[in-house]
């Protein structure tokens, strides 16, 4: 067990990765209800389907100027020269597979805005709302699947979207707040329990 500090972190971050760490401190798993964000962090991680994230994170910022800004009107619109110019990109994972699901995903995702008012509405009814949180002490404790990211992944799967499966709609739901991972002894994991009752209260109680 590691010794609980103020600034104690997951297991997971490698310390000698400075932004990996920033991407912990200040990112993974905040709650995000913001449906560019979302879109962002779904194509990240469908990108991210066989690989590592820190191979996605360090390229997240060619990402965004590829694919503009991660504006899914946008994205859904891409034609084959895209495509093209995309798998051209050095800064990019150049796996055309990949390049064109996050075109699909982005007109599935547009679909779900219109039967749901927002992708966030969609997404988060299946936590009903509100974080889940784990008490997890070791890296051996991290689940990669849960029943919530099976249930996400199956209707996502059913509506189109590719490169969606369990595991990385669990990933999914780590860094966009939807399950708090964050070890019982991570600085990190108190302050976004706190910062979410806040939100709440701010709300008049709701979620």
């Amino acid at each position: 067990m590691r010794k609980t500090s103020p600034r104690c972190r997951c297991p997971w971050v490698d310390l000698n990765k400075p932004d990996y760490i920033d991407y912990h401190d200040k990112e993974w798993g905040i709650p995000v209800h913001d449906d560019r964000r979302l879109f962002e962090f779904l194509t990240l991680e469908a990108a991210q389907a066989g690989l590592s994230w820190y191979t996605v994170l360090r390229k997240r910022a060619q990402y965004r100027l590829a694919f503009d800004h991660f504006d899914p009107d946008k994205v859904a619109r891409y034609d084959e020269q895209k495509v093209q110019e995309l798998l051209g990109n050095p800064g990019l994972i150049r796996n055309r597979a990949k390049i064109l699901a996050a075109i699909i995903n982005a007109q599935r995702f547009l679909e779900v805005q219109e039967e749901f008012g927002s992708f966030d509405a969609y997404m988060w009814k299946f936590v009903d709302g509100k974080p889940i949180v784990h008490e997890l002490r070791a890296l051996s404790e991290y689940p990669a699947t849960s029943g919530e990211s099976d249930a996400l992944s199956k209707d996502l799967r059913q509506r189109g979207f590719k490169f969606i499966g369990s595991t990385v709609c669990y990933a999914h739901m780590q860094a966009t707040g939807m399950v708090n991972d964050h070890t019982v002894d991570c600085f990190r994991r108190q302050e976004i329990i706190a910062g979410y009752a806040l939100h709440c209260a701010g709300k008049g109680g709701s979620t």
